[in-house]
């Protein structure tokens, strides 16, 4: 599983999916989403019972962080690249959504 694969049935946010069943997903271990968990990468929500959920975004987070170690980033690093480019997407988001308000704003007068 890669980090653009779709999860199926799954919504994006609700944490569907248990530990077990994300590590069978991405094809890594139950130590690895520990790890990355840790790296606060991706903090899985928990069941009343306090076992660990992912959500398909967060197996989006998790797929991608394997990605990278697979390549032979470390884990640490992996996880902060991910996160960076997360924050940059956020901010292109951003910078899109503001030129299309001045374009129509330079548009209407």
């Amino acid at each position: 599983m890669t980090a653009d694969d779709s999860f199926g049935r799954l919504d994006d946010d609700y944490p569907d999916c248990t530990m077990g069943r994300a590590a069978d997903m991405l094809g890594t271990t139950q130590g690895f989403l520990r790890a990355i968990g840790e790296a606060c990468l991706s903090t899985p929500l928990r069941s009343e019972g306090g076992h660990r959920r992912y959500s398909r975004c967060r197996l989006r987070i998790a797929a991608r962080a394997r990605e990278l170690v697979d390549h032979g980033t470390p884990i640490e690093a992996a996880c902060r690249i991910v996160i960076l480019e997360d924050r940059l997407e956020e901010a292109r988001r951003i910078n899109a959504e503001y030129r299309r308000v001045a374009s129509r704003h330079t548009t209407a007068t």
